[in-house]
């Protein structure tokens, strides 16, 4: 039995699509893991910030 070429054609064509939607997905991943973490940094500096002024207010009501 002999395959037409064009079926090797396709058939490489979703092996390379395939590999390309699990590296893109993979990476999309990282993206977003790398995104939380900077929010999450950014909130607990803002909350650190919040919790030094909040000690500031107390001390200077008390003198």
């Amino acid at each position: 039995m002999i395959i037409p070429i064009w079926v090797y054609f396709v058939v490489t064509g979703i092996i390379i699509s395939a590999f390309m939607a699990v590296k893109t997905g993979r990476e999309e991943r990282q993206f977003e893991q790398e995104m939380i973490e900077r929010e999450g940094d950014i909130y607990m500096q803002r909350l650190e910030t919040e919790k030094e002024q909040r000690k500031q207010n107390v001390h200077g009501a008390e003198g």
